[in-house]
Order: C-alpha cells, then sequence, then structure tokens
C-alpha cells in the first residue's frame, strides 16, 4: 500500500490503486455511513483520543468519496456556489484525495456542535491551527497548506488532513513542504551505517519505501559481506552523486592468509591454499602507501564490451580484467595473529580493498582473503555519524543539506540574477570563487556554479 499515492488536478487516481486500498466502514459527525483506509482510520483515532485529553474533540465530516460522489459534490458546490469556488475547493472527479480513502476533512465540535459547513469553516482557522502541530506524531500532513496554493493547485483547508506515514510527515512538516514538494523537490544526504550480508541496492531500496521517495542513489558501493559508511543521495541531491562518490575512504579490514578465493573475499570458493605467511608484515603494508594500477577483482560490477564482470565469472567465460590507477594515501596495522591481521588504510575513489589484499600477498608469495570489512569514513563523512537502518525505521534520523556537506562560498542573488542562474545563464566571476560557489535566492539554494577559466559556469542546478 502506497500512503504517498499523489492525487492532484494533474495527476488522476489509476484504477489499480483501488485494488490494493482496504477501507473500514464508520460513522461520520451526522451519523451517516462513511469509509476510511484501514491504517488511515487506526491512527486517526489516535490523534481523536490525543486531542480530547487537550479538550479539542474532533470527528469525521467526509473521508473516502467514489467517483460518483465525487461528481455529485461538484454539480452541488457549482450550482449553489459558482465555478470559482469549485476550482479552489472542489476536485474535479478522478482528481480528488478522498478517492485515496487516505484523506480526512475533519470536523471541529464547538458548544456541543459539530461545524461541517466548508465554506464557513475558515473562520475557525485559529480552532484548526491548534491541531496543525499534532498532525506528524500520527502520520498526517496539513494537505493544503497556507501559502502552497500555486503548488498544490487548491487553496488553504486547515480541516483537510492527509495520511502519509510517521516518517514521511516529519520531514514535511519540518521542512514546510507540501505532498508535491516532498515527492518532487524534496533532497538531502542520508548516512547510513550498512550491514553485513545486505547489497547497497538493498539499503537503497529499504530507505526508499520507508521515506516514500522513489529517487534515491548512493555514493560507492559496499559488497554485502561490508558494512559501514554509506552515503544515500535523496531525491534531487542524486545529482551529487558523482561529487561525493570521488571522496577519499577510509576502511579497516581483517585478512587471513593462507588462502585464496575467487571473489577474494571470504564469501567465494577457495581456489588456493599454501602455508606461506609474512613475518615483516608490517612494513609490506607500509610499501603499498602508492600510487599504483590495480586489477579489478573479476567478481565485481565493472563492466567490460558492455557486460559486466561478475557475469563472466558465473560463467566462467575468460575475460581481460581491467586496470586503474588508485592511491593507497595511508596504511597501518592494527593486529596480527598467526594466520589472520588487520589493518587500516585511506585509499582514493576507485580502490578494491579486496584487490589490495591479493596484492599485499602477491608481493611476498602469500595467499591472503578478506575475511571482514568495514568502511569507517567516506570524504568527512564518519561511521560514528551515520544511523542504523532500524534507526531510519524508527525516525531516529537526521536528512544533511547541502550546507552540511560543502564548504563553497554562499551568494544571495536578487530578482534579476535569479532569472540569470534558473537559465544556467554563463556569469563573469566578479565574485573571486577559485572553484565552485552556491547561488541562493530568498534562503532556498538554486544551483551550484564552477569556475571555468574567468568566468562562472552552471554545475548543477539544484531547485
Amino acid at each position: 500500500m502506497n500512503y504517498l499515492t499523489l492525487v492532484n488536478k494533474d495527476n488522476k487516481i489509476k484504477d489499480s490503486y483501488y485494488k490494493q486500498v482496504k477501507l473500514i466502514e464508520t460513522i461520520n459527525v451526522e451519523d451517516e455511513k462513511t469509509e476510511v483506509e484501514e491504517k488511515t482510520y487506526e491512527n486517526y483515532l489516535e490523534l481523536k483520543e490525543f486531542l480530547k485529553k487537550k479538550n479539542i474533540i474532533i470527528g469525521i465530516d467526509t473521508a473516502y468519496r467514489d467517483e460518483k460522489y465525487q461528481q455529485e459534490i461538484w454539480d452541488d458546490f457549482y450550482e449553489t456556489k459558482g465555478e470559482d469556488y469549485c476550482h479552489k475547493y472542489v476536485a474535479p472527479v478522478g482528481c480528488s484525495e478522498h478517492h485515496t480513502g487516505l484523506a480526512i476533512d475533519i470536523s471541529l465540535k464547538k458548544n456541543n456542535i459539530f461545524l461541517t459547513d466548508g465554506g464557513d469553516l475558515l473562520k475557525y482557522d485559529e480552532d484548526f491551527k491548534k491541531i496543525h502541530p499534532y498532525l506528524k506524531d500520527f502520520g498526517f500532513i496539513l494537505r493544503y497548506p497556507e501559502g502552497k496554493e500555486s503548488i498544490t493547485g487548491y487553496s488553504y483547508e486547515p480541516w483537510h488532513i492527509r495520511y502519509v506515514g510517521k516518517i514521511p510527515a516529519q520531514i514535511i512538516s519540518e521542512n514546510n513542504l507540501c505532498l508535491e514538494e516532498y515527492l518532487n523537490g524534496f533532497g538531502g544526504i542520508l548516512l547510513v551505517n550498512k550491514e553485513k550480508n545486505m547489497t547497497s541496492f538493498d539499503v537503497v531500496k529499504k530507505v526508499s519505501n520507508i521515506l516514500g521517495i522513489k529517487k534515491i542513489g548512493h555514493t560507492g558501493t559496499l559488497d554485502p559481506l561490508a558494512e559501514g559508511v554509506l552515503v544515500l543521495t535523496i531525491g534531487k541531491y542524486t545529482k551529487l552523486g558523482e561529487e561525493l562518490t570521488s571522496l577519499e575512504k577510509e576502511y579497516i579490514a581483517e585478512v587471513k592468509q593462507g588462502i585464496l578465493t575467487d571473489t577474494l573475499d571470504i564469501t567465494g570458493n577457495v581456489i588456493e591454499e599454501n602455508n606461506n605467511r609474512i613475518d615483516n608484515l608490517e612494513e609490506i603494508l607500509k610499501s603499498f602507501k602508492k600510487t599504483y594500477m590495480q586489477e579489478v577483482p573479476k567478481y565485481s560490477a565493472v563492466k567490460v564490451n558492455g557486460k559486466k564482470l561478475y557475469e563472466y565469472a558465473r560463467k566462467n567465460e575468460a575475460v581481460e580484467l581491467p586496470k586503474k590507477e588508485v592511491t593507497i594515501k595511508e596504511i597501518e596495522l592494527l593486529k596480527k595473529d598467526k594466520d589472520t591481521f588487520s589493518f587500516k588504510t585511506t585509499v582514493s575513489k576507485g580502490t578494491y580493498i579486496r584487490s589490495l589484499i591479493r596484492d599485499i600477498g602477491k608481493s611476498s608469495n602469500c595467499l591472503m582473503t578478506m575475511t571482514s570489512l568495514t568502511r569507517i569514513k567516506q570524504g568527512r563523512f564518519k561511521i560514528e555519524e551515520c544511523y542504523s537502518l532500524e534507526d531510519v525505521e524508527n525516525g531516529n534520523f537526521k536528512i544533511l543539506g547541502l550546507l552540511d556537506i560543502v564548504d563553497y562560498k554562499i551568494i544571495d542573488i536578487d530578482d534579476e540574477m535569479f532569472k540569470k542562474v534558473d537559465n544556467g545563464v554563463v556569469l563573469d566571476n566578479n565574485y573571486d570563487i577559485y572553484d565552485k560557489v552556491i547561488f541562493r535566492y530568498k534562503g532556498k539554494i538554486i544551483a551550484i556554479y564552477k569556475k571555468d577559466v574567468n568566468k562562472l559556469k552552471m554545475y548543477k542546478k539544484i531547485n
């Protein structure tokens, strides 16, 4: 069930939606039957009980509407209130949030009477506003907030609430967004401490389901065996993936001597064994503090002739493994036992720690295989700052913004400059920029520009 289904004047509800929604029958404030989506109703009852303790009594005016009923409402208001009123407050058939069962027009009890006439409810705006701060705690948002009319397509309705789930509701509320902005314009960085036995894509998929945002990427793949820092880019921040991927990375790896596997880690099949061991291990490790051409593992997603290497490997097909330049910036022995040791290393983009371990072994005619790997840092992001998937599921996390992750100069621009930046116009470098600059308009980041000779050119459009 998708609790972030977007239904508005530009997005009609799909017939397939009706097949997945489960409706609960209840009674509205006028003792008429109405229906609400199951989880929405459950959370509405919790909200109602919570507000009751604060001496605020609410009820359901209207919730689910089928398309026939919506047409009747449109016709009635068109006749009694006119066309302009309908376009402001009444959705055309197929475009109403009420078709989802996730939307509720709530009614307030005043002087022992429930208020139900939408046209007159605005005079009780201050009473409704007492409810709004609590909505997010129960997974609801104010669907048509004040000041967002040009985005939602409807006038402010302080009584119209919409269930989206507690975590999306929290983000939407904290960032003063409407649903359209959250789904189509929100962006940020989420630092996840990836668990073992999950692919990076598994993490992306899970977070996407939790946040209800489809557009999520990651920077710097971690193998299923590996754990640690995984930087996720959300929404419009997926545009920054390339920049974040280029950051150097720091790892702690554990190694078993005497065996070599086809995957270069302990999850693979042992293909060779010997009894050779490295005595001067600390000295050997230090010799790898250098830049060299590293052969890519055959079990990797690197493409050769349009085909991923692991596809060749799984079919036992011969292929020449590519090499690429990598830099081992720091490497330090942490612990050594008879057949095992661990080390910490800082490396450049694209370095395979599995391959580094293989190469260390080759240098001394000793077989080595990686048994565990933890990425403890990527660029400025440390493992201590990362959240577990359990944290994310429970809403215990913070999404970082652009200013949390870069140190570029920020320039606030006026209306005239905004038009130029918004259209990607090449600018004179009158700001003494040596690399990149952020342009901000009315508090919102619009774009990142990059120095090109003596000009500034569009690098990434953010908003």
